[in-house]
């Protein structure tokens, strides 16, 4: 049996406007192993980025709260957790990197002067050895003429540059579990592939479980072991990434891998699901997807699916009522 870093059961968030409670995530639920990379899927406004923040306590209270669920990190869950253990874990035994390198560097500071922070912090080093550690990573990382490097500012770097020294930050003291929000976004396809690459390296290394959060099935493809897609804040599909390009079940996962652009088959308009994504509490009824979904009926406008389990994927769509077994 796989023994799982990280297990989230029945997670759900909530923000609060004035004294409306929005849904932002309802009842999720995922495990993650040991070396595995879990993809998150789907698109904006889907709940993905608010999940990550979550595993980290890094939800903003107010306006948002986690108002149930566990999260099971070893023997700790991590919601009952006090604050002290909370900021002994995050950067220590759970990293992030951020969707953007350029807002999450502190532009005042070196990189030399950030990175050993992270050192000094957890790891109680002297100064001295933290900036050596500091520049020990930056190499790691392939960060050319990392001396002038650990010297220097954010902005005196490129794109890929901070984000390979965020890469660096989030693995300095060899995390169990690496979140990954939108590593590659607003870098140019040369460097996309060499963060990539950069990540699926380091982890290999490490035994590092990474959870990649991603709108890009290109990226998926390529990174991922298992994916997860969601939609409203839902779990909409399960699956092995294989059993997930090959025989996608969902509705809205067959419309996102619709979408990708195809060189072979000619010239022919891109797909595109129809709508848009509801606000945050609007669908109060029925399956999430229904009011976008080409193969609705009655039944979905009224009650939710649950998971069926479908071959190796779980699906939460009424398609496979009678198909597969209730989980």
């Amino acid at each position: 049996m796989d023994e799982f870093v990280l297990e989230v059961r029945d997670l759900s968030i909530c923000f609060y406007s004035g004294r409306k409670e929005i849904p932002a995530v309802e009842n999720l639920s995922f495990n993650i192993s040991k070396g595995e990379t879990l993809g998150i899927v789907g698109e904006s406004g889907s709940g993905k980025t608010v999940t990550s923040l979550s595993i980290m306590q890094l939800i903003p209270n107010p306006p948002g709260k986690i108002t149930g669920g566990e999260m099971i990190f070893g023997s700790l869950d991590l919601l009952k957790a006090d604050d002290d253990i909370i900021r002994q874990i995050r950067g220590n035994n759970i990293s992030m990197i951020f969707q953007e390198p350029m807002t999450s560097l502190n532009p005042v500071y070196t990189i030399g002067e950030q990175l050993s922070e992270v050192f000094s912090t957890h790891q109680k080093l002297s100064k001295k050895e933290s900036m050596k550690r500091s520049l020990e990573m930056l190499k790691q990382v392939k960060i050319p003429l990392a001396e002038k490097r650990m010297k220097q500012y954010p902005h005196e770097l490129s794109g890929g540059m901070r984000q390979r020294v965020m890469i660096a930050m989030a693995l300095a003291c060899m995390p169990e579990i690496l979140i990954a929000d939108e590593p590659t976004t607003a870098l140019d396809v040369t460097i996309q592939s060499q963060i990539l690459h950069l990540i699926r390296e380091m982890k290999e290394k490490m035994n590092t479980a990474v959870i990649l959060i991603t709108h890009n099935m290109g990226v998926v493809a390529e990174m991922a072991d298992n994916v997860m897609v969601m939609y409203c804040g839902r779990a909409l599909e399960y699956a092995d990434v294989r059993t997930l390009f090959k025989e996608p079940k969902h509705p809205y996962t067959i419309g996102l891998l619709n979408s990708i652009p195809r060189i072979k088959g000619g010239r022919r308009k891109l797909y595109a699901i129809k709508g848009s994504v509801p606000v945050p509490g609007e669908v109060t009824a029925g399956c999430r997807f229904n009011s976008r979904c080409e193969d609705v009926f009655e039944k979905c406008r009224i009650e939710e699916p649950p998971f069926f389990e479908v071959g190796a994927s779980k699906v939460r769509c009424w398609k496979y009522e009678g198909k597969g077994v209730t989980v």
